[in-house]
């Protein structure tokens, strides 16, 4: 079998069979540290697709920092077919200020596919798309719930793409949310670019949650399971069935004050359930927040004191609800995990 030709990116050749850390130059910031786009290149010995997996667009969502940290260490890809590139850090500005935007205010998320001479958001869109998205055949990008927010484990997809949804099944999240694609997101920039990408979102910002993490990397192992990239089954096998959703709806507090929840993430609700109760910091009002849906709860805040309008609950509509709750089934498949046995993995 002829060897496969090495894998070129940012002027750097990575041989098949190996892997290395590619350092993309980005800017210079004000005091001339030069800032970089780190990717971690996994070039199979055999064919197969390119494929990448980011995290931390938004700087402060972390999760996917140590997913990534997880899943390129795993056994499974030490026989890869085709190209992995993993990106761990994609906004290092707002990561290393624990800050969701760029310097320059920027939602990066909303930038692309940028511009080689726009803002310093639509920079680094641009070069993120050409340097990785362009060369690859589907990507998984992982996120987190914003500041004081945590979100249950689910894939955001448009379901109306066929070869993302296939994938978003593939990874066997509790939930599938139907989340239309936007202009300036990077699912938007790649889908144009007949590229699927499904989105990971699961915990909270500036916080590590252990179910999620283990379910990320299990569901991106399925992935390139799927799409032939690995073969090991060890661990990957899942019972659980998506919960699937076309709609979904954030409830906001009526009044401003401290807020008791009665239901959390990964619970069914029924029309009209009771989610939580606001008071008055004497207690003389209370005013429950009831759900106008029936649904499963994919999202909520992390704070008792609130505003009137703040965001309290997000409940997802679901097309076919299971008898049991999501969360609990999740901390049982993962009770004894084979793929998390070996520390030197963790």
């Amino acid at each position: 079998m002829s060897r496969r030709e090495p894998f070129e990116i940012a002027g750097r050749k990575v041989a098949a069979g190996t892997r290395a850390n590619v350092e993309i130059p980005v800017s210079v910031l004000s005091d001339h540290t030069p800032m970089s786009l780190t990717v971690h290149v996994i070039h199979g010995r055999r064919p197969g697709p390119t494929v990448f997996v980011s995290a931390a667009i938004h700087g402060d969502e972390i999760i996917g920092v140590e997913t990534i940290r997880r899943l390129i260490r795993t056994p499974q890809l030490r026989s890869i077919a085709g190209t992995l590139i993993c990106i761990p850090v994609v906004n290092t500005f707002g990561f290393i200020s624990q800050s969701r935007y760029l310097p320059d205010r920027r939602d990066l998320n909303r930038s692309f596919p940028g511009a080689a001479s726009g803002s310093l958001a639509a920079r680094l869109a641009n070069i993120f798309m050409t340097e990785v998205v362009e060369r690859c055949d589907a990507g998984i990008d992982l996120h987190s719930a914003a500041q004081n927010r945590t979100n249950l484990p689910q894939i955001r997809v448009d379901t109306g793409v066929p070869a993302a949804l296939e994938l978003a099944r593939e990874f066997a999240s509790p939930v599938i949310v139907h989340s239309s694609l936007r202009d300036g997101s990077l699912r938007g920039a790649a889908q144009a670019r007949d590229i699927p990408v499904i989105v990971y979102e699961s915990g909270e910002a500036l916080r590590f949650d252990e179910t999620a993490l283990r379910l990320g990397v299990k569901g991106i192992l399925r992935v390139l399971r799927k799409l032939g990239m690995i073969r090991a089954d060890k661990g990957l096998k899942s019972k659980l069935v998506s919960e699937m959703s076309k709609k979904s709806t954030w409830l906001r507090a009526p009044m401003g004050g401290v807020l008791r929840m009665h239901r959390s993430i990964g619970q069914h609700v029924e029309d009209g359930e009771l989610i939580g109760v606001l008071s008055d910091p004497l207690g003389e009002m209370d005013t429950e927040i009831l759900s106008p849906v029936a649904g499963l709860i994919i999202g909520r805040t992390m704070l008792p004191i609130v505003n009137e309008g703040d965001a309290v609950c997000h409940v997802a509509e679901i097309v076919k609800r299971r008898n049991d709750e999501p969360m609990a089934q999740l901390d049982d498949m993962l009770g004894s995990d084979p793929l998390f046995d070996e520390d030197e993995i963790i």
